[in-house]
């Protein structure tokens, strides 16, 4: 079966912002309540402020992105806000983008798939209370956290292309993907992490899909939304890739036209509630554990009542059967 969670649709500036979404959590049979890496009001302080006001709810980290921590502070955090939220947390990495790593890093790393194999298998021995003795290419370790009771840390890589769903196959407990299509995770992702979960003799990873959606607003076409949703990601060398893979038509140049191509290649799923909830099947089909309903394009076109309003009746209708 699949369970469907909330997507916080903006960068928060304040952590009371969150509290609507937590509450839409709180309150329906919404799943989990994800964020993706923030540089206002960082996630992990986001979810524990919420907790501290009254909505403890799971929370997923969808992801947060590895130059900006040492995988000893990344197990930390994410223990910490399990026992913040007495819930359980999907704690999501991945390795951000190469301008980024060469910001913060100095340079790329050579490889991200070693850069992402040695910082999950630190965070995963440090979790279990294991004392860490790794020396990597990129992350090194020698240490332990202090080991206390606290609700389960399922780690999570970010994944959009076959190598790094082969890792997830490895070394994750969760592979999170973002504005894949249903055919392609189906086609070409889950088929990679089985291969990797075959080679490390170990059980599939859940599957995450982040997908992008919105339902029919008068005056807006669905492109619109699509592009107020997903414009930095038309920029990106790695969606584009992954795009191109799962065939959907980007260039790369004309980011309208890409835009229309997300629509048409079922990379961003709208229509009305039926056509939606269709579409939205489709990755239960697939093979999809869960998936993140994402109105960022509502949010930041027709504002903040209609994409809590897009939410509520996606959530309901889904409840419903």
């Amino acid at each position: 079966m699949t369970d469907y969670s909330v997507l916080v649709p903006f960068l928060p500036r304040r952590p009371e912002q969150l509290l609507p979404y937590a509450g839409l959590v709180h309150w329906t049979q919404a799943e989990r309540l994800w964020q993706g890496q923030a540089l206002f009001v960082e996630p992990h302080q986001g979810f524990a402020y919420a907790a501290g006001a009254g909505f403890r709810v799971p929370a997923g980290l969808g992801v947060t992105l590895m130059p900006l921590r040492h995988p000893y502070e990344a197990a930390l955090q994410a223990r910490s806000l399990a026992l913040a939220t007495g819930r359980p947390v999907v704690a999501g990495f991945g390795p951000g983008g190469r301008s980024m790593q060469q910001s913060l890093l100095g340079e790329p790393y050579r490889s991200p798939l070693t850069a992402a194999r040695e910082y999950l298998t630190i965070v995963r021995g440090l979790l279990a209370n294991e004392i860490v003795d790794t020396k990597g290419e990129y992350f090194s370790c020698h240490g332990a956290l202090h080991a206390f009771p606290a609700p389960s840390v399922e780690l999570g890589l970010g994944v959009l292309r076959p190598g790094m769903a082969r890792l997830a196959g490895e070394v994750a407990d969760v592979a999170v993907t973002w504005l894949t299509p249903a055919s392609y995770l189906e086609d070409v992702v889950l088929p990679a992490m089985r291969e990797g979960a075959a080679k490390a003799g170990r059980r599939v990873p859940r599957l995450v899909a982040i997908v992008p959606v919105a339902l029919e607003h008068e005056g807006h076409g669905a492109d619109v939304f699509a592009l107020a949703s997903n414009a930095a990601h038309l920029q990106g060398p790695h969606y584009l890739d992954m795009l191109r893979r799962a065939g959907v038509g980007v260039g790369g140049e004309d980011v309208k036209a890409d835009a229309r191509a997300l629509v048409t290649g079922g990379a961003f799923l709208s229509g009305d509630l039926d056509g939606l909830l269709g579409r939205l099947r489709a990755y239960e089909k697939a093979g999809v554990d869960e998936v993140v309903l994402n109105v960022t394009g509502v949010f930041n076109v027709a504002g903040a009542q209609e994409a809590m309003s897009d939410l509520k009746r996606i959530i309901a209708a889904l409840s419903a059967g």
